[in-house]
Order: C-alpha cells, then sequence, then structure tokens
C-alpha cells in the first residue's frame, strides 16, 4: 500500500476518507485467486477483481490465445459492415450457450455500455413502429446496471442524485428483498404477491403504451447480493407478458456461471427477451458487453434498422478482435475446464461456511447463491437497525481486512464475497477464517 493518495489520480467509488488517511493499494500481480501489491504482500482476492476475474489473474490459457492473435491481428472495429472473423465467431458462439435458440448479438465494452445500446434498440424500434411514446424503462430500486447515462438513470442507487438522475422516462419499483423490506406478519410469498401487485399498478399508473422494458438482474449484484424473494419472477413474468413489456435480463454479473448455472436466468426460470453480459464473458482477461436478443426481437429491430438503413449506434472497440478471440476462449474455459462444475461444487460449502455468521449478534442476515454472498451488518439484530453511518462498518471490516490479506467488498452496511470460480474448500476455510477473525477485532 501507498502512504499516500496519488496527487494525480482520479478514484471511482472509494471512499475517500479512508483512502487519503490509509492510501491506494497498489497491485502489480496476480496468481490464481491471489494478488501482490507493490510490496510483494499477499492478498486472497474475495471480489474476483470486480466480479470478472473468475478463471484467476494468470490462466495460462487465456494468456496465450492473448498472445496469439496480437501476434495474428492487433485490433479492428466492427462497424460499416467490417469485422473480424472472431467477431462474428463469438457472436455465434454466445447464442449457442445462451438461452436463445437463435437471436443476435451487439458487442460493445461494457455492461454499462450494453445497458445504453439496449435502450437506444427498444427507443428505436419504437419509435420506427411508431409508438414514439413507449420510452419508459422500469427497473428495481437498489437494482445496478451501470454509469453510463441510460444505465445511471436505471440504477437507483441514492449516489446518482450527485448528478441529477433519473432522466426522464426512468422509472424504479420496489427491490425484493423480504428481510429488509417485508411487513410484520407477511409471508415470503405474500411479499412477492405485493411486489408483482405494485408493479402492476406502477405500470397502470403510467400507461403501458409508454413502458418500452422492464430491466432486473437475477440477483441484485451492487445492491448487495440480493437474491429475489420467493416465487418472484414467476410472479412478475405473467403481468410483463400481458402488458406486453420486453424483458431484459441484466446478466452482466450472474451470466456465465456465478449462480452456478451458465445463466441466472436458468437459476431463476426467466425467460427474458433481451439479455445484457459482460463480466466473465473474458474472465476479466478483455473489456466487453454484449446485448444479445431473442430471434423475435432480432428479426424486428434488424427489419426498422433497414427501413433506417443503419442502426447508428457503435463503439471504435466493440468487437475487438482480441477481446473476441479472448472471450471465446473463456467460455470455452469456464464450460469445458471445469469451472462451472467448480461452482456446483464448491458453493454448499461457501454457504456452510457463510452460514456461521448467522450466530453473530451484529449480523443481521447472510445471503446469496452459487459463489456470490454478502454479510449485513447491523447495530440491532432484533429491530434490523443499522450502524450509524457515520460508523461506516463495511468500509472498515473491509480496510482491516485488507490489513489482514484479505479483498472483499463493502456495500454500504453489506459485505460482498465473490470469489473465483476455481476457488478451493481450503480456500473457502482462508478466506472465512480470516473474515471471522476481522469481524471479530471490528466489533470489539
Amino acid at each position: 500500500m501507498l502512504k499516500n493518495n496519488s496527487p494525480t489520480h482520479l478514484y471511482g467509488f472509494a471512499d475517500l476518507k479512508s483512502l487519503n488517511e490509509r492510501g491506494p493499494l497498489v497491485i502489480k500481480s496476480g496468481k490464481g485467486i491471489y494478488v501482490y501489491d507493490i510490496n510483494n504482500k499477499k492478498y486472497l482476492d474475495a471480489n474476483s477483481g470486480l466480479w470478472n476475474s473468475c478463471a484467476g489473474f494468470d490462466h495460462p490459457g487465456l494468456v496465450e490465445v492473448a498472445k496469439k492473435q496480437y501476434e495474428k491481428f492487433a485490433g479492428y472495429h466492427s462497424l460499416f459492415g467490417r469485422l473480424s472473423e472472431e467477431t462474428l465467431e463469438l457472436s455465434e458462439k454466445i447464442i449457442q450457450v445462451s438461452p436463445f435458440k437463435h437471436g443476435r448479438v451487439f458487442l460493445c465494452n461494457s455492461g454499462s455500455e450494453a445497458n445504453d445500446t439496449m435502450v437506444k434498440m427498444l427507443w428505436m424500434l419504437n419509435k420506427r413502429r411508431n409508438k414514439p411514446e413507449k420510452r419508459k424503462i422500469i427497473t428495481r430500486i437498489n437494482g445496478y446496471h451501470g454509469v453510463t447515462l441510460a444505465a445511471s438513470s436505471m440504477t437507483a442507487k441514492p449516489y446518482n442524485n450527485e448528478f441529477g438522475f433519473p432522466l426522464k422516462d426512468f422509472l424504479h419499483t420496489d427491490c425484493p428483498h423480504f428481510w429488509k423490506n417485508g411487513i410484520e406478519g407477511e409471508t415470503e410469498n405474500e411479499f412477492s404477491q405485493r411486489m408483482a401487485l405494485n408493479l402492476e399498478k406502477l405500470i397502470q399508473k403510467e400507461n403501458p403504451d409508454t413502458i418500452a422494458g422492464f430491466v432486473a438482474e437475477p440477483v441484485q449484484g451492487a445492491g448487495g447480493v440480493i437474491p429475489p424473494s420467493k416465487n418472484y419472477f414467476d410472479l412478475i413474468q405473467p403481468i410483463l407478458k400481458k402488458y406486453n413489456i420486453p424483458f431484459v435480463a441484466d446478466e452482466v454479473i450472474c451470466g456465465f456461471g456465478r449462480t452456478g448455472n451458465l445463466w441466472g436466468c436458468e437459476t431463476y426460470n426467466i425467460k427474458p427477451d433481451i439479455i445484457i453480459a459482460s463480466k466473465c464473458l473474458t474472465a476479466g482477461f478483455f473489456p466487453m458487453g454484449a446485448v444479445i436478443v431473442n430471434k423475435e426481437f432480432a428479426d424486428e429491430f434488424t427489419s426498422v434498422s433497414e427501413e433506417a438503413e443503419e442502426f447508428p449506434h457503435g463503439f471504435t472497440s466493440g468487437g475487438h478482435p482480441v477481446g473476441c478471440a479472448i472471450a471465446l476462449k473463456a467460455i470455452d474455459v469456464i464450460i469445458n475446464e471445469g469451472l462451472l462444475d467448480n461452482v456446483k461444487s464448491v458453493s454448499p460449502y461457501f454457504h456452510q461456511r457463510l452460514n456461521e455468521f448467522n450466530d453473530y449478534d451484529n449480523i443481521g442476515e447472510t445471503r446469496g447463491v452459487g459463489l456470490m454472498a454478502a454479510l449485513e451488518m447491523v447495530k440491532d439484530k432484533k429491530t434490523k437497525k443499522p450502524f450509524d453511518g457515520h460508523l461506516n462498518m463495511g468500509d472498515k471490516i473491509a480496510n482491516m481486512s485488507i490489513d489482514n490479506g484479505l479483498i472483499c467488498r463493502p456495500l454500504g452496511p453489506a459485505i460482498v464475497l465473490c470469489p473465483q470460480f476455481i476457488i478451493s474448500n481450503k480456500q473457502i476455510d482462508e478466506m472465512f477464517d480470516s473474515l471471522h477473525k476481522t469481524i471479530k477485532s471490528a466489533l470489539n
């Protein structure tokens, strides 16, 4: 760690008070699930970088593919009908492994860009179909969908007030977090029914003919790893069908294995019209995002694009041949080198160790699915009252964890864990033993 904040770097999503006191953690290398700082101190990274480095930081096959592609063809765009063969191969592969039998793929550089692209696709389609008023996008409180303009408006987090978001036409409905938002005496199924009813009331209030789409993560990741309440998606999907509202599944975090299935949609029986993917698509070895659309949507959008003579949208590095070569290899690694199988294998033990924290007086809830989980810190377990904001308990624990050689992520009062798909039971023990030590120390 550096002793001081760098005078030349601007830091995003960082607790600046803590950063100014402690300095940044400067990482120089990684091996497996571990990273090393400039002083050669070793850390177990329980966050997979930022959800994405699922195959570890030095997978030799991914490194080799990147090297070979740089030697073959180092870079090109995918605009104007000119693109690399790797770009086409990746689109075919994504559809092959997607929940869709047929469809199309638009490639970009991040989940944020993918979500902005998706919004523009919906708006263009509706405008061309003489439904210009059909523009409103519904997302959920505490959902996270990125940091570009449309994605920020979709992200219903308090910090976006700093920028004056949401923009017009972006609506936020309830967060399906039963532990936090359930009413006394309400069963979990009754809670899910209330969530569905509230969604339908919002649609009716706004006029269904003005709603362009509903966007949801299978598990709210940056909201603090919030799995849906029981039967939630089973209840809301018929409502969306009733009003002919496209369902967009934001699989940026859940996609490519994080929940124990290749797609979070499989885990929760979601039948989306559009899927947003990123992160594990390249196993963290290259920036990439993807909009994946089913055949029905693809056919209709292709038709309106032909009417307009083009889809006037794209990114210089979208569909980059090196990124596409890496993504092709990453998908192969996840499916055929046992990474997805390992997620399924170690998840029960991961959650067994996680549940130990339910015995703590200051942990209100443990939650998660697959290799994604969170611990919710509370001042009072009975009332679920959080610690006072100025105590910043999440950041305190995260900082102390770093001192103890563990990287975990604070999300408000929650501590988030999302280790690499290659983690072993022994390393799970290492991770949770360290976290036990840190939390006990922080609470004393």
